[in-house]
């Protein structure tokens, strides 16, 4: 599980770039502490040693979600 820091969060290149395959995914939403989280829960592949375990955990905060949701803007021109 993991939380993005954004004070080290930057845009790299990379060389070679992969289309990743779609795999299930579920979200959740909790309060800790007076802030509200939102976690996003991948499952991997339906084909992998233990199918239905949680594969990774990404979770944002206000600040973090804000963060995301301006730069999927910028770089998908959404308005």
């Amino acid at each position: 599980m993991a939380q993005i820091s954004l004070d080290s969060i930057k845009r790299i290149e990379k060389n070679r770039n992969t289309i990743h395959e779609k795999v299930h995914a579920t979200y959740t939403v909790f309060e800790m502490d007076d802030e509200k989280y939102v976690q996003i829960d991948t499952y991997g592949r339906i084909d992998r040693e233990t199918p239905g375990r949680v594969s990774q955990s990404i979770q944002f905060d206000k600040e973090t979600a804000t963060f995301l949701v301006n730069l999927l803007k910028e770089e998908f021109k959404l308005r």
